[in-house]
């Protein structure tokens, strides 16, 4: 008996992450990445990551207001991103009440 090869329709797959404020997955592409870094007078902050390029660890987040004040209350962005307590993250609020997915 032979049977006939039907090739299947490849679908793009597109890496899942876990947004670090609410806590729901959603498409990479959706979420904001973070790392940690060093605000302009030199101190441990997150720093925002929109074009994934950045070396080390990241961490994702929605980028709106909500997801971000759940990331700060829960003091996600220490524990996500491994590093010390203490960590600015002025950048990313700055970068999140400016951001174009923010705008309709």
């Amino acid at each position: 008996m032979v049977r006939e090869h039907i090739p299947q329709a490849r679908t793009a797959h597109e890496p899942v992450r876990t947004c670090i404020g609410c806590r729901e997955r959603a498409a990479r592409s959706e979420l904001l990445r973070i790392v940690a870094g060093t605000d302009s007078n030199g101190q441990p902050a997150v720093c925002p990551d929109p074009d994934r390029t950045a070396a080390g660890r990241g961490a994702h987040l929605h980028p709106t207001a909500e997801c971000y004040e759940l990331a700060v209350r829960r003091r996600a962005f220490s524990r996500a991103l491994r590093a010390g307590a203490g960590l600015a993250s002025a950048s990313v609020r700055d970068y999140v009440d400016s951001s174009a997915f923010n705008r309709d």
